[in-house]
């Protein structure tokens, strides 16, 4: 028998999982996440909380590694909901997929108590990094318990990077220097080299493997030196980060050649995530303790 390739050595330690979707995915910020959490994994779906008591079939006999509750208005799940599906798949991490209306209603209520909140646009890095827990057999974040603090969590999320045979190249960009340098200082500890640090827009010629680019808010102008971006180098990664991510804006970027968007403030989760992604033996390459 033929020795497998690298590629399909590294996606055992992802493909097998498979997560549960409930809710809807009508809405065009739902649809991006759970279309981005299918590149990563086998998604089932359940159209509601009551539809996920029947099971879809591949759940009868084992339990989702994640259940992805989406959340595209603030009142679509209640925690009535959570604490139903909780009882059907009691060892199952519940997380809530929140959408840029969800977001906003931080100013007018709590999220769900003692389920993690999700922004849609950090779901592909954040479940890289939980896919990869759950492989190496380390708890991570959603292994804490639910009353664990934020300062706990960020300081878990810390702990991981990214092996340093894997470490992709990285330069960053932002508006100003002092961005720029928390920028820097976020990738690396996320797990990335950063080679090259760039104020404004970042120039043609990166010769990085991975471009982080803090724009604040897309505008026209970015999306036109995105395409420049993409154009001049097509084997570069292009990680967008904005300040309040839309389904539209973030269209528009991965149209103009953008790899991935994120938010921010972005989590160290979320980027060292996304960085696994654009890295050689991808699915293998989080590591505990190189971050």
């Amino acid at each position: 028998m033929d020795a497998p390739t690298p590629t399909s050595a590294a996606r055992p330690s992802i493909s097998p999982a498979r997560v549960l979707w409930i809710g809807p995915t009508q809405q065009a910020e739902m649809r991006l996440a759970r279309a981005w959490a299918a590149e990563l994994v086998e998604v089932h779906d359940a159209a509601s909380p009551a539809v996920a008591w029947a099971a879809p079939t591949v759940f009868l006999d084992r339990t989702p590694a994640v259940i992805l509750l989406a959340m595209d208005t603030p009142s679509r799940i209640t925690l009535h909901d959570a604490v139903a599906v909780a009882v059907r798949w009691p060892l199952a991490p519940l997380v809530s997929v929140a959408s840029s209306l969800v977001d906003g209603r931080r100013r007018s209520g709590p999220a769900l108590a003692g389920i993690e909140e999700v922004p849609w646009h950090d779901l592909p890095g954040r479940l890289t990094c939980w896919l990869a827990d759950r492989a190496a057999g380390r708890p991570g974040t959603l292994g804490m318990p639910a009353t664990a603090r934020r300062e706990d969590r960020l300081l878990e999320a810390m702990t991981r990077g990214l092996d340093r045979e894997a470490r992709p190249i990285v330069s960053v960009a932002a508006g100003n220097a002092l961005d720029v340098e928390g920028l820097a200082d976020l990738v690396t500890a996320a797990g990335g080299t950063v080679t090259r640090r760039s104020r404004g827009r970042p120039p043609l010629d990166e010769p990085a493997a991975v471009l982080v680019w803090d724009v604040g808010s897309i505008g026209g102008d970015h999306l036109a030196w995105l395409r420049m971006l993409a154009a001049n180098r097509p084997a570069l990664r292009i990680v967008v980060m904005e300040s309040f991510p839309r389904a539209d804006t973030a269209q528009a970027a991965l149209a103009a050649g953008a790899a991935a968007v994120l938010g921010r403030p972005a989590s160290t989760e979320a980027v060292a995530g996304t960085l696994a992604r654009f890295a050689p033996g991808f699915g293998l390459s989080l590591v505990p303790g190189n971050g």
